[in-house]
Protein backbone atom coordinates (compact mmCIF):
# COMPACT_ATOMS: atom_id res chain seq x y z
CA UNK A 1 0.00 0.00 0.00
CA UNK A 2 1.15 3.54 -0.73
CA UNK A 3 0.43 6.30 1.81
CA UNK A 4 0.25 9.72 0.15
CA UNK A 5 0.94 12.46 2.72
CA UNK A 6 0.63 16.17 1.91
CA UNK A 7 1.50 18.98 4.35
CA UNK A 8 0.43 22.50 3.46
CA UNK A 9 1.31 26.02 4.59
CA UNK A 10 -1.85 27.88 3.60
CA UNK A 11 -1.68 31.65 3.28
CA UNK A 12 -3.07 33.36 6.42
CA UNK A 13 -5.95 34.91 4.46
CA UNK A 14 -7.24 31.53 3.21
CA UNK A 15 -10.44 30.74 5.08
CA UNK A 16 -11.12 27.43 6.78
CA UNK A 17 -14.22 27.13 4.59
CA UNK A 18 -12.02 27.33 1.46
CA UNK A 19 -9.75 24.64 2.88
CA UNK A 20 -12.77 22.50 3.79
CA UNK A 21 -14.04 22.83 0.21
CA UNK A 22 -10.71 21.64 -1.18
CA UNK A 23 -10.66 18.71 1.25
CA UNK A 24 -14.25 17.82 0.33
CA UNK A 25 -13.21 17.64 -3.31
CA UNK A 26 -10.28 15.38 -2.43
CA UNK A 27 -12.53 13.16 -0.31
CA UNK A 28 -15.02 12.90 -3.17
CA UNK A 29 -12.29 12.05 -5.68
CA UNK A 30 -10.83 9.43 -3.33
CA UNK A 31 -14.24 7.76 -3.12
CA UNK A 32 -14.57 7.67 -6.93
CA UNK A 33 -11.25 6.06 -7.76
CA UNK A 34 -10.65 2.31 -7.46
CA UNK A 35 -7.54 1.66 -5.40
CA UNK A 36 -7.83 4.91 -3.41
CA UNK A 37 -9.12 4.90 0.17
CA UNK A 38 -9.09 6.41 3.63
CA UNK A 39 -8.89 10.13 2.87
CA UNK A 40 -8.36 12.14 6.03
CA UNK A 41 -7.38 15.76 6.32
CA UNK A 42 -7.51 18.74 8.61
CA UNK A 43 -5.70 21.26 10.76
CA UNK A 44 -3.02 20.18 13.19
CA UNK A 45 -3.99 19.93 16.83
CA UNK A 46 -0.54 18.78 17.94
CA UNK A 47 0.32 19.55 21.56
CA UNK A 48 3.98 19.61 20.49
CA UNK A 49 3.35 22.70 18.32
CA UNK A 50 6.32 22.14 16.00
CA UNK A 51 4.41 22.29 12.72
CA UNK A 52 6.80 24.97 11.37
CA UNK A 53 3.93 26.55 9.47
CA UNK A 54 2.53 23.32 8.02
CA UNK A 55 -0.76 23.56 9.91
CA UNK A 56 -2.85 21.57 7.42
CA UNK A 57 -2.38 18.09 5.99
CA UNK A 58 -4.14 15.25 4.30
CA UNK A 59 -3.46 11.56 3.76
CA UNK A 60 -4.81 9.14 1.16
CA UNK A 61 -3.93 5.46 0.90
CA UNK A 62 -3.52 3.75 -2.48
CA UNK A 63 -3.36 0.05 -3.22
CA UNK A 64 -0.52 0.41 -5.75
CA UNK A 65 1.82 2.95 -7.32
CA UNK A 66 -0.34 2.74 -10.46
CA UNK A 67 -3.42 3.75 -8.42
CA UNK A 68 -1.49 6.76 -7.11
CA UNK A 69 -0.51 7.68 -10.67
CA UNK A 70 -4.14 7.46 -11.83
CA UNK A 71 -5.03 9.85 -9.00
CA UNK A 72 -2.25 12.34 -9.80
CA UNK A 73 -3.15 12.28 -13.51
CA UNK A 74 -6.90 12.72 -12.89
CA UNK A 75 -8.30 16.10 -14.03
CA UNK A 76 -10.10 16.65 -10.70
CA UNK A 77 -6.86 16.10 -8.81
CA UNK A 78 -5.07 18.51 -11.12
CA UNK A 79 -7.72 21.19 -10.50
CA UNK A 80 -7.68 20.67 -6.73
CA UNK A 81 -3.89 20.61 -6.71
CA UNK A 82 -3.86 23.94 -8.55
CA UNK A 83 -6.15 25.40 -5.87
CA UNK A 84 -3.82 24.16 -3.15
CA UNK A 85 -0.74 25.61 -4.84
CA UNK A 86 -2.53 28.93 -5.46
CA UNK A 87 -3.49 29.16 -1.78
CA UNK A 88 -0.19 27.94 -0.31
CA UNK A 89 2.48 30.32 0.93
CA UNK A 90 4.98 30.70 -1.95
CA UNK A 91 3.11 28.20 -4.12
CA UNK A 92 4.87 24.83 -4.35
CA UNK A 93 7.35 25.94 -1.68
CA UNK A 94 4.43 25.82 0.77
CA UNK A 95 3.88 22.09 0.24
CA UNK A 96 5.53 18.87 1.31
CA UNK A 97 4.50 15.64 -0.39
CA UNK A 98 5.65 12.22 0.82
CA UNK A 99 4.69 8.81 -0.57
CA UNK A 100 5.52 5.85 1.64
CA UNK A 101 5.16 2.14 1.09
CA UNK A 102 3.43 0.76 4.16
CA UNK A 103 1.94 -2.62 5.04
CA UNK A 104 -1.74 -2.88 4.08
CA UNK A 105 -4.12 -2.54 7.02
CA UNK A 106 -7.21 -4.09 5.38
Amino acid sequence: MIRHIVLIKFKPEVSESCITEIYSGLWSLTNKLPGARHFTGGRSASPEQIERGYFHAFVIDFDTWLDLKKYTDHPEHQALGSQIVKNAINGLDGLLVLDLEVPATD
